[in-house]
């Protein structure tokens, strides 16, 4: 019988909402990792680790390695089984906002693709090039995509409400394809689109309506975390023919060994929330890498862009790290223009468990605003 690689970890009795990473068990809320209320509940298998053998136990298929339901399991055998956000909606052109998207593929090698998103009823009545918004999903590096309806609602909202040309990445996700994997294939996403700027890409939705002269990027959670890191590269290597005017961060994941003002000091709850980055990046050195820790970052002066709107939830865990963040950039050599939104009794991503709600309203016009300031 051949060998096959399984995922070298221990099984733990499942409790209620049980979460496994490492040595630690935990209780991942909702509200931390991507949103419960989702459109569609569909499941996905995807195998992790492959098999030698084709006479592998098939007992392996249906022992749980880790647990992370309702979001995900890996099993024993690697498979990967995501059990919400990966539904997917169609493109189309919205009758209620009369936004129109499409899909296109970045890079064939890797799967790294896109949702592209026109406010096709303003374009044609007006010929002028429009604000183009990236934008990279949340979903803690291993869940959630462009394509799945919340995404895409939110999405088609904020261009409806901008107006602006957009494109929204899909990098790959943690396990399969650990951090920092899902940071290079969104700089793959953001050379890929600069490649439009003399209007000679392979995509003439960004060809005709995009100004590069007028760039922003967004994300919420993980996605924030993308942006901030994407806008840190830019400012460091920079994209010809790109000028990037702001980034966006809606309930950004931060974190830190140590706590901040004003920050939990409860030991599960710092478990968990730096548990999350050490299963999607587990070559990290832990909570004070760069990469999750701009606290640690020496060279956060290098930020590629003239504006930062920052948007933290009252009853967030995370929120002291967003508002950490925006006195860091006030303490640096940075030089641009930072401000912080605070929502009142709402918890993280409430926009998108609850996108029509007062709050949810509120915070998508004021990301709507920031972005059209210059205009």
């Amino acid at each position: 019988m051949g060998t096959c690689r399984v995922l070298t970890t221990s099984l733990w009795p499942k409790p209620k909402n049980p979460t496994c990473i490492g040595n630690l068990k935990l209780n991942l809320p909702p509200s931390l990792f991507t949103p419960l209320s989702l459109p569609h509940r569909k499941s996905c298998n995807i195998r992790l680790y492959s098999s030698s053998s084709t006479s592998m136990d098939a007992s392996l298929s249906n022992e749980v390695a880790k647990d992370f339901s309702p979001f995900l399991k890996i099993y024993k055998d690697g498979r990967v089984e995501r059990l919400s956000g990966t539904d997917i909606v169609p493109t189309s052109l919205d009758p209620q906002t009369g936004v129109e998207s499409k899909d296109a593929v970045i890079s064939p090698d890797t799967g790294v693709s896109a949702r592209l998103y026109i406010p096709k009823t303003k374009i044609t009545t007006n010929p002028t090039k429009l604000p183009l918004l990236v934008y990279f999903h949340g979903g803690g590096f291993c869940m959630g995509s462009p394509f799945c309806a919340y995404y895409h609602s939110y999405v088609t909202s904020l261009v409806a409400e901008t107006n602006v040309v957009a494109v929204s990445v899909d990098y790959r996700k943690a396990p399969e394809n650990p951090l920092p994997l899902g940071f290079d294939d969104s700089w793959a996403a953001l050379n890929w689109v600069q490649s439009h700027f003399e209007g000679q890409g392979p995509e003439e939705w960004l060809n005709s309506y995009a100004d590069f002269e007028s760039v922003f990027f967004a994300g919420d959670s993980a996605g924030a975390n993308i942006a901030h890191h994407m806008a840190l590269r830019l400012g460091h290597e920079g994209l010809v023919g790109v000028k990037l005017k702001g980034i966006a961060l809606v309930h950004p994941y931060f974190w830190g060994s140590e706590p901040i003002e004003g920050e939990t000091h409860v030991v599960e709850n710092r478990a968990r929330a730096e548990g999350i980055w050490r299963f999607a990046c587990p070559s990290s050195s832990g909570a004070d890498d760069p990469l999750i820790n701009p606290g640690k970052d020496p060279e956060l002066a290098k930020l590629g862009a003239d504006r930062v709107l920052v948007c933290v939830a009252e009853q967030d865990v995370l929120r002291q790290r967003g508002w950490y963040y925006s006195e860091l950039l006030k303490k640096s050599e940075w030089g641009g223009a930072v401000e912080v939104v605070e929502t009142k009794e709402e918890d993280h991503v409430f926009h998108l468990n609850n996108p029509t709600g007062e709050n949810a309203v509120a915070l998508l016009k004021k990301v709507a605003s920031f972005i059209n300031q210059d205009i």
